[in-house]
């Protein structure tokens, strides 16, 4: 099997705490092929969709640990065609970007693209999470969605909670997540001046959300792989950020699901499948779904280490299960075409 990780650059990579590594690492393992691209480096040859690849070599004997993995890994730069490989795995840091889904619309049939181009375009920002409906209203806080001021401020002064998050639709690893309070209303208005309008006179969204109790002593990520979940942990902030993101300094510690999270899994599971969101990342407090993270969602080597597990193995079997049933449909279909010409 050959898989192209769509992913930062190799040299962007933290070889210790990196889940795309340890994904990358169990595919050498098992003797797969496997390259790297950066959305930027794309690029269309003789109207065949292509990438300058970062191929790395297959290896007689590879380490088990992730840092000399990362150390001893030997690479070399080629230009492949994407419909060759297998797999594409989706792995890059959001935001999305759209010209990158138009090159891979024209091999999305040839390859099996984890997670689906169709569900990357619906559920890349917060507003996937933020408009899940009536019917999920009970797992998600009180949202609000906008890009004008005069209503973001109204909602502040209108909510019955003393304070509320306000973050950027297109932020990542709690970037420019702030907690909002009353009693800092002068404050307000610089902050959404900072956060909704841009030097060029356009404009950004942003989200401003209910403010749940019990936030303060951190989230709960949950990876869900095919609509089930296979791991999750607690993320505890640092003593001076109110973030649980280990990139903002928060801190991990070992967390079992409770009967309210399993349901809450149980109730989206279906829908992230049938979105095609095979492999995707959920942040979760006092019970309410607050995030999806489908493009890069991590947490795999952090899971390994508290649960003493190896979740990208789970990870890896599934890529493989569904390269082997793309493959067989395939010959199954051949086999019928070649009976019906023959008869």
């Amino acid at each position: 099997m050959n898989i192209c990780f769509l992913m930062y650059p190799w040299e962007e990579i933290d070889p210790e705490n990196d889940t795309s590594l340890s994904l990358i690492h169990e595919c050498v393992k098992r003797k797969h092929g496997v390259a790297l691209c950066a959305p930027a480096n794309l690029t269309i040859r003789n109207s065949v969709t292509s990438a300058f690849c970062t191929v790395v070599s297959r290896m007689d004997k590879v380490s088990s640990n992730l840092k000399t993995f990362y150390k001893q890994a030997k690479l070399r730069d080629e230009m492949l065609p994407l419909a060759g490989f297998d797999v594409i795995f989706m792995r890059a840091n959001p935001p999305l970007d759209p010209i990158m889904l138009n090159f891979l619309d024209s091999v999305k049939d040839d390859v099996f693209i984890i997670n689906s181009l169709q569900g990357l375009r619906e559920a890349s920002n917060k507003l996937y999470t933020a408009a899940f409906g009536d019917s999920h209203s009970n797992i998600i806080p009180a949202t609000h969605v906008s890009k004008n001021k005069n209503y973001l401020i109204s909602q502040i002064k209108e909510s019955p909670a003393d304070r509320m998050i306000l973050k950027p639709l297109n932020g990542f690893g709690g970037s420019g997540v702030i907690l909002i309070e009353k009693s800092a209303m002068s404050n307000i208005k610089s902050l959404l001046d900072f956060y909704v309008t841009n030097s060029d006179g356009t404009s950004n969204y942003v989200i401003l959300q209910e403010y749940i109790e019990g936030a303060d002593q951190g989230d709960i990520r949950i990876l869900l792989l095919n609509g089930e979940p296979i791991g999750a942990m607690r993320r505890i902030p640092g003593s001076d950020d109110h973030r649980s993101n280990v990139s903002a300094g928060g801190s991990i510690a070992k967390h079992y699901l409770s009967k309210e999270e399993k349901a809450l899994c149980k109730q989206i599971g279906p829908k992230l499948v049938n979105d095609g969101l095979y492999f995707v990342g959920i942040d979760v407090i006092g019970g309410k779904l607050v995030e999806v993270n489908v493009m890069s969602p991590g947490g795999i080597t952090y899971m390994n280490k508290v649960y003493k597990v190896k979740l990208q193995c789970k990870v890896i079997d599934f890529v493989e299960s569904k390269v082997i049933d793309k493959l067989q449909a395939f010959d199954r279909r051949s086999r019928l075409r070649n009976e019906v010409e023959n008869a």
